[in-house]
């Protein structure tokens, strides 16, 4: 499959156009789920049947009040709260599932080798286990993602984010790169599994974030993502716009990166995104500045 250029060229010259008009006359929608929208663009918020199914798929659970804290519920829901270092230890994963289940968070985001554990500490929690596959580099065969897919749902995983290969992206082999992502999505969705997708946007032209998403869209995901965190640059407001535009309202979008505070995470939902990925996730819905880098 080779994504018609001129569609490229036309899909980012709409979106900078639409970011322009955004900047000079914001559109003010003030939807509940995800605050006052201030696309130009065709915003989710405005289609209840769009939004719908993005619920259903698990990309925005709002909650209820929690408790006395004093915390912001409906971006708590919106948040995978990650731990992915690899000197990250057995009480810190402990900690991070206690604080999931106390700020009611949507997933955790963990290594592979963590999954089981965490299953078992959110069990009889709302909150899901998600976990990377092909991390951090992407590099890995797709049958080896696929293998790694069908071992992390064992274990208890209820969502993944794979890594797409980025090199073969560049390299214009975009049959192979799709047939890459189908290969986790299927291994996924036998057991009802959501499949986010890692662009690694900061490694990319505008050009071929627009075909990786369209490269993902066409292969089932439920999501594309912009960063590993492990990177040289994480989610910014502009490739957080472009992929909305560019997968339109019906799938998820997770900004990942350098989310540190509760202004940053209100800008990328501002900008479509869904999801977010941080580990700062706690200080982010309490309002607390934070040097987190994930």
């Amino acid at each position: 499959m080779n994504p018609d250029h001129s569609l490229v060229e036309k899909i980012i010259f709409s979106v900078m156009q639409d970011q322009t008009k955004a900047a000079s006359a914001p559109v003010k929608c003030n939807d509940k789920l995800y605050g006052t929208c201030t696309h130009g663009w065709d915003c989710p918020s405005h289609k209840s049947d769009a939004v719908s199914q993005i619920i259903n798929a698990g990309a925005c659970r709002v909650g209820n009040a929690l408790g006395s804290c004093d915390v912001t519920p409906h971006v708590a829901r919106l948040i995978d709260h990650t731990l992915l270092k690899p000197e990250g230890t057995q009480n810190e994963i402990l900690q991070l599932c206690r604080e999931a289940k106390d700020y009611q968070f949507a997933s955790v985001c963990v290594n592979p080798g963590w999954v089981a554990l965490c299953a078992r500490e959110l069990k009889e929690s709302k909150v899901d286990v998600c976990t990377v596959i092909g991390f951090p580099l992407g590099a890995n065969s797709s049958r080896l993602k696929a293998m790694e897919t069908h071992f992390a749902i064992e274990d208890g995983a209820t969502e993944v984010d794979m890594v797409i290969n980025i090199g073969k992206l560049k390299s214009k082999l975009y049959e192979e790169v799709e047939a890459d992502i189908r290969a986790v999505v299927e291994a996924a969705s036998c057991a009802n599994v959501l499949t986010k997708v890692i662009l690694e946007t900061c490694l990319l032209t505008d050009e071929e974030k627009v075909i990786a998403c369209i490269l993902s869209k066409n292969a089932g995901a439920n999501f594309v993502k912009t960063s590993t965190g492990f990177s040289k640059g994480g989610a910014t407001v502009q490739d957080i716009a472009l992929m909305r535009k560019v997968v339109g309202p019906l799938m998820g979008v997770k900004a990942s990166g350098g989310v540190r505070s509760f202004d940053d995470a209100e800008k990328m939902i501002a900008h479509g995104a869904t999801r977010i990925g941080a580990s700062a996730s706690v200080a982010i819905v309490k309002h607390e500045e934070t040097k987190s880098t994930y």
